[in-house]
């Protein structure tokens, strides 16, 4: 066991009222026998090293490095969701934790499948002080089915600091949402209290604005504060980088003491809001389409997986290095505060397409995540399953108290809302399109409307390269159509036609969908309302499941088809995810995340009928769940757009993409794309 120099520095420190924040981050994963917890913590740190931290009787605790072994850290690494350990640290390299010191003298054989299952001095029994505490190195790679990814977040001692609010400098501004200016209050375990203004920062406003949901601060004249009032922090010094106030140094007094402020106040914040959150402006906000940063998946305000725009593409970020001074860059930069966690593991859901960046190492100041030091990387580095998330903080806004509710109807007596379309990231109801005179025909109780709540939802996007790669033209005989016929699949002129003697001209390509959310896919009806197809002889779990359409240049549409749901189901999924929906024997429809749902070009109703349409350059146009039939988090990435040649004879398609996989600069210049004239027919 290790003892001297630099322990009893920090016994002095404590002993004099310094408190220095033990570790800036942590990564959290719950234990998979569910009856203690396992996370990383230190810093600095990648999101598969760190100190290793038990929860235990309710407790967080760490581990003492006596007799620590290879095969300790084997087991610690299983329980957080690696495949394996590739070394382990002594002497609290990732920095000294707190509380207690749960296990000491563990001696594993590498092969138990819970730290219980090995040798030890048992629970609490300890000789060591946190100079001892043990970290391992997990080797990148996730145990197959191991669903909960890593997360990166404040680790906050909550005995000292819990939680931190603004309080208004004036009567005139109580109520009014969000709250950008006011005094300063913390929380503690005995109360709130205030910090001491003396010597305070626009680099401390800076963090604290941003933790409050504000991107940055004003500066501030020193306002004197007549509070009577309990100064529990002194002498505040962040750098401005920081994601939390407690990752600043800082001098605490005693508990219940009542220390002055000399030539001071308490301290006072005024921070500038985002245009999300600017008064008056919500309504009217929209994204910079300049911005080369967005988040997607996520199902709040301020949350999801980060996607950043290089030569008028979107693509992600790997999660190799990926913290919270990195997603706090990309919160700021998008109007919000601070990142309250740092996601890695594609937490948010997988994105399609390129990964653009890899390694990135923010010092937290940058304008820009393309500003900060980063790696660029090649397929064979990171795979989407590793896109990094954010979820940020974001101001206050008491939106709970808009009287919104959702009950049984009977009891309803007015409408207050009607003809109301919302885009998806409006903040409320009325800031979505609605009648400015309620007209609602049908009034009565049972027309009103309900929803249903959920934290997670599925994401379908199509495999744009897929349907470029499959595409051709099949002349097909009439007496091969019958069933298609009666599905609707075929042009109105083929009713016309002369049975069963000729034949339809049909655009045919495969596609595959991807559920790439957090929840399945799962039609809206249960198997008690599937309808039965007696021709094909399956059911039919959606009606309309996907569009088919071919578009003019100038968006006229020329051609359609589209496809019923018959068959939901899992084709093939990711490495370690099992197939769950299977069609067969009037099997449950859906499609699980991770996995994706095969229609092949030559299954009936898997095309377009372009008998009646003139050779020519045209836009292929595929939308899934266009009715918005089931949930998803994001209704963005439903259509595909292609660029379509057609002379008559062949057809060629190329620049397939997901609807929201260009800038919005390249998508208009997709939509006036004037066509190739060398392949106009006369």
């Amino acid at each position: 066991m290790m003892r001297g120099g630099l322990w009893d520095m920090v016994i002095a420190m404590v002993l004099f009222g310094v408190w220095l924040p033990s570790c800036f981050s942590q990564t959290t994963s719950p234990s998979q026998d569910g009856k203690i917890k396992f996370r990383l913590a230190g810093y600095p740190r990648k999101h598969n090293e760190g100190r290793v931290e038990v929860f235990y009787n309710g407790e967080w605790g760490t581990i003492c490095d006596d007799d620590f072994t290879l095969a300790n850290a084997h087991v610690l690494c299983h329980h957080l969701g690696f495949v394996e350990a590739l070394s382990w640290s002594h002497s609290a390299k990732y920095g000294p934790g707190t509380g207690k010191i749960w296990l000491d003298n563990v001696m594993c054989g590498g092969s138990e499948n819970s730290i219980e299952k090995c040798v030890s001095r048992g629970w609490g029994n300890s000789d060591c002080t946190h100079q001892e505490d043990a970290g391992v190195v997990c080797k990148d790679e996730r145990l197959p089915g191991f669903a909960d990814s890593n997360i990166i977040e404040m680790q906050v001692n909550e005995n000292r600091m819990k939680n931190i609010r603004l309080r208004p400098l004036s009567g005139a501004h109580v109520g009014r949402m969000p709250v950008t200016e006011g005094v300063i209050e913390v929380k503690f375990k005995e109360g709130w209290g205030h910090i001491c203004n003396t010597g305070w920062t626009t680099k401390n406003s800076r963090v604290v604005c941003g933790m409050m949901g504000f991107p940055s601060q004003r500066t501030m004249g020193k306002k004197p504060s007549s509070l009577q009032t309990v100064y529990r922090i002194h002498s505040v010094a962040c750098t401005g980088n920081e994601a939390h106030l407690s990752a600043c140094s800082m001098e605490f007094s005693k508990a219940n003491s009542s220390a002055s402020c000399p030539d001071g106040g308490a301290a006072v914040v005024s921070c500038v809001p985002g245009p999300l959150f600017t008064q008056g402006r919500a309504r009217r906000f929209k994204l910079n389409p300049m911005s080369q940063v967005r988040l997607k998946g996520g199902a709040k305000t301020g949350e999801g997986r980060v996607e950043v725009l290089k030569e008028s593409e979107w693509g992600t970020v790997c999660d190799d290095h990926w913290n919270l001074q990195s997603a706090s860059v990309v919160c700021r930069e998008l109007g919000f505060g601070t990142a309250k966690e740092a996601l890695t593991g594609a937490k948010m859901g997988q994105g399609m397409g390129p990964i653009y960046m890899n390694e990135v190492q923010c010092r937290g100041d940058e304008k820009s995540l393309w500003d900060c030091p980063h790696k660029n990387i090649t397929a064979k580095d990171c795979k989407h399953m590793e896109d990094a998330s954010v979820i940020c903080n974001i101001p206050y806004m008491g939106f709970e108290k808009s009287e919104t509710w959702y009950w049984d109807s009977s009891n309803v007596t007015e409408m207050v809302l009607s003809g109301v379309k919302c885009k998806g990231d409006e903040m409320t109801l009325t800031d979505c399109q609605h009648h400015s005179v309620v007209s609602c025909k049908r009034a009565g109780a049972q027309f009103s409307a309900g929803v249903i709540c959920s934290d997670t939802a599925s994401d379908l996007v199509l495999n744009a390269p897929l349907v470029e790669q499959t595409v051709y033209i099949e002349d097909r005989p009439l007496h091969l159509l019958y069933c298609a016929a009666e599905e609707n699949c075929l042009a109105k002129s083929a009713a016309q036609a002369n049975w069963p003697y000729g034949h339809r001209r049909l655009l045919r390509f495969s596609s595959v969908i991807h559920n790439i959310g957090k929840a399945d896919f799962r039609p809206r009806l249960g198997r008690h309302s599937w309808v039965w197809h007696e021709c094909h002889r399956h059911y039919h779990s959606m009606d309309i499941f996907t569009y088919y359409d071919l578009l003019s240049l100038n968006g006229t549409k020329v051609a359609d088809g589209h496809k019923a749901s018959f068959c939901l189901e899992d084709t093939e999924c990711h490495e370690g995810v099992s197939k769950q929906y299977e069609c067969a024997n009037f099997g449950e429809q859906g499609i699980t995340v991770g996995c994706w749902d095969l229609y092949r070009h030559d299954i009936d109703c898997q095309w377009i009928d372009i008998t009646d349409v003139k050779p020519g350059n045209y836009i292929l146009q595929v939308i899934i769940n266009p009715n918005f039939e089931v949930a998803e988090s994001d209704f963005t990435n439903n259509a595909m757009r292609c660029y379509c040649k057609y002379d008559g004879n062949r057809v060629w398609l190329h620049k397939c993409h997901l609807g929201d996989s260009f800038s919005e600069e390249a998508e208009k210049e997709f939509e006036h794309y004037p066509g190739q004239l060398n392949n106009k027919i006369s």
